[in-house]
């Protein structure tokens, strides 16, 4: 298992300073974003001198790309805002295969107009199922093409909240590239530390065989979200459980600041 961490975390749109800071941090791979090399998330385009940039800095740090982001809004109830995500999506997609990165991280979307990772009551309607279902067809196709894994990730906010509806998408898009991102804190959204436990659990059991990659973020009893280790979340016990299912893939944190991420590369170190 492989210790990482978001490259946002850092600040810089520069990839040589960014994946330094990551290296220098204590983790070996990333999940980037292509912010971290001066474009937007979601760009138009991505010209060579950028590809190239990427490249030279991931060899230059020693730090591999385990991930890029690609998040839009699937579910988003405007049709031409889906649209244009996936345009977009295509973009990195296409760039994730260029730099040989092997997942491109989703968001399953919410009815929610404004924020994509904000929860709406019209989320649990069939029609906001089948309009994120079919964009996730339109992106396995890409995916397909591109040689390339596409990873969904439950969260209470979307679509997809649980690992049992994960399994359900994966099944109806019968494909295997489509693949799961398992975050703990993103299972619930209050328990106390033994609910926590039983409900990450039951979710790596439900999922085993199908993470991609797993998250490190945390969770206090009130809801609100914590750096890994400092709340709810029983890091020991997932880490043990996610070897146990067989994962042996990245487990990259975030939702952290720059600061403390040195200090939480030990901490998942001494769980792995």
């Amino acid at each position: 298992m492989q210790i990482g961490v978001f490259a946002k975390t850092f600040p810089g749109s520069e990839p040589a300073g960014v994946l330094a800071a990551v290296r220098d941090a204590g983790f070996a791979v990333t999940q980037f974003n292509l912010a971290c090399a001066g474009l937007p998330s979601m760009p138009d385009a991505v010209q060579k001198d950028a590809l190239e940039a990427i490249a030279a800095a991931s060899k230059a740090c020693g730090v591999a790309l385990a991930a890029l982001s690609g998040t839009y809004n699937m579910a988003h109830p405007d049709r031409t805002v889906r649209d244009d995500g996936l345009r977009r999506l295509g973009v990195v997609i296409k760039t994730a295969a260029e730099l040989s990165v092997p997942l491109v991280t989703l968001c399953t979307g919410t009815r929610n107009a404004d924020d994509q990772w904000a929860y709406h009551p019209d989320n649990t309607e069939p029609s906001a199922w089948d309009d994120m279902a079919g964009e996730m067809e339109k992106a396995l196709q890409l995916a397909e093409r591109h040689g390339v894994d596409l990873g969904i990730e439950p969260e209470q906010a979307n679509i997809v909240t649980s690992a049992s509806d994960a399994m359900r998408l994966i099944a109806e898009m019968g494909s295997t590239r489509l693949r799961i991102v398992l975050d703990p804190a993103n299972l619930f959204e209050q328990a106390s530390p033994a609910e926590a436990r039983a409900i990450v659990a039951a979710a790596v059991e439900r999922a085993a065989g199908h993470v991609a990659m797993a998250h490190a973020k945390d969770r206090f009893a009130d809801g609100r979200f914590a750096t890994a280790g400092r709340g709810v979340v029983d890091f020991a016990d997932f880490v043990a459980r996610l070897k146990a299912s067989g994962f042996d893939g990245p487990l990259v944190t975030h939702g952290l600041s720059a600061e403390e991420a040195p200090s939480v590369a030990r901490f998942l170190k001494g769980l792995v």
